[in-house]
């Protein structure tokens, strides 16, 4: 390991960042260096902009990879190599902001159904019914299942915060029935060998197949379910600020987004085509 590579390491911890975070801030640090061939301490901000052009133009990284590359050169020039002067020219992508894609309550059943597996069944079961991300889900223990209060303890979700959401009674019954089959011990969907969570690829892996059975056009992943827990919360009336909280979201503005997809509200608008004579 270089001594740049550990300092990187060391300023992450120190700051208490997530595994995750530290992991793809290494990697696209690492990414960034193997392009120039050159240590990072040696490169400037003409480099950055070389790199970033080429994440957009050649690799065709999507928006928000080329964000986290950006976080990571940012926390590197800024906190590691002390540039401060170089992190100005370092911007942020600004996204295109995509309505959120949505399963109907048909399609949902649909996919949960179509999963063969009481452990994949309860995977799909948990991402829609709890609104986790894909990472909350792999890193579920046993005992973060509360039946007493019927509450679920999501920890260190993103931000490294703690959070708690309802924990559904069907949901709870198909948890019982994989954990009666498998009997998993610290990790409540263990990989192969035991020790370790499940990894986030194969929950993808296991989302997409089961939409594929279902025969869902439309593209569904982990946070699709996400996205469709928030949307038919919101649907059944739950005040925007409970859907916030129970996703975890740091700003109003981000759960806000899902009102666009929010059927009632799309629905009750009249065309204007509805109003010629």
């Amino acid at each position: 390991m270089t001594p740049l590579r550990q300092r990187v390491l060391d300023e992450l911890r120190r700051r208490n960042y997530s595994e995750s975070t530290t992991e793809v801030y290494v990697r696209a640090i690492a990414s960034y260096a193997l392009h120039f061939r050159r240590s990072p301490a040696d490169l400037g901000a003409d480099d950055v902009l070389t790199f970033q052009l080429h994440l957009r133009d050649v690799a065709k990284v999507s928006w928000s990879t080329y964000n986290v590359y950006t976080a990571a050169l940012r926390f590197l020039y800024a906190v590691v190599l002390g540039k401060t002067g170089v992190v100005v020219e370092i911007p942020y992508a600004r996204r295109p902001r995509r309505v959120p894609i949505v399963l109907s309550q048909n399609e949902t059943v649909r996919l949960i159904e179509a999963a063969d597996k009481i452990r994949d069944r309860a995977l799909i079961m948990v991402a829609y019914a709890a609104g986790l991300r894909v990472s909350e889900v792999v890193h579920l223990r046993v005992d973060d299942i509360d039946s007493e209060r019927m509450i679920i303890h999501v920890r260190q979700g993103k931000g490294n915060k703690d959070r708690l959401v309802p924990l559904s009674p069907a949901l709870l019954d198909v948890l019982r029935r994989w954990w009666r089959t498998f009997k998993p011990a610290t990790w409540l969907f263990p990989g192969e060998d035991g020790e370790r969570p499940l990894h986030p690829v194969t929950v993808r892996n296991i989302v997409r197949d089961a939409a594929k059975r279902a025969k869902i056009k439309k593209r569904v992943t982990p946070h699709t379910l996400r996205h469709t827990y928030a949307t038919h919360l919101l649907e059944t009336g739950t005040d925007v600020r409970t859907v916030q909280a129970l996703l975890g979201h740091a700003r109003l503005s981000s759960t806000m987004h899902y009102n666009h997809v929010v059927r009632q509200l799309v629905t009750a608008s009249k065309s204007p085509l509805d109003l010629l004579s």
